[in-house]
């Protein structure tokens, strides 16, 4: 989990930009509503996300484009706490202690019912809260775990 955290801190302050096919593939994947809300995420956000939906379809070949939404969007729930990296960093290390750190504590439910809001299939929000196949949870997970 560590690893996992440094990885991604360390992606998040030295990332590119996404090219123009990457923000192609997710605005042809997610719905309009579902668009919406990830263009609400931070540039660092919205580059893990396609690192993870790119390593989820590595992991899963035949995934459906339902399935690949709820990877591209497992983090959706964090733009309500609209903390910064270093904001991220200290919520992680103290815990919920504001409401804008418990938000981001609490991302994965705020995620589900942002994209149930949106009209999301339950297979987009089932990979979301792990009900989705278990096939497609281990991917989605072994995706997010790098």
């Amino acid at each position: 989990m560590m690893m996992h955290l440094v990885r991604r801190f360390v992606r998040s302050i030295g990332g590119r930009r996404l090219t123009e096919q990457q923000l192609l593939w997710v605005s042809i994947t997610l719905s309009h509503s579902e668009l919406a809300l990830w263009n609400q995420m931070s540039s660092p956000d919205q580059r893990h996300s396609v690192y993870v939906g790119e390593r989820f379809v590595a992991l899963v070949p035949d995934a459906n484009q339902q399935e690949l939404a709820g990877a591209l969007l497992h983090d959706i729930g964090k733009i309500e706490s609209q903390l910064n990296t270093l904001e991220r960093v200290v919520a992680t290390m103290i815990g919920p202690r504001t409401s804008r750190f418990r938000s981001y504590h609490d991302h994965e439910r705020i995620g589900v019912e942002l994209l149930t809001q949106a009209g999301s299939s339950e297979t987009t929000i089932g990979v979301l809260n792990g009900c989705a196949s278990p096939k497609v949870v281990q991917a989605f997970r072994d995706a997010d775990d790098i």
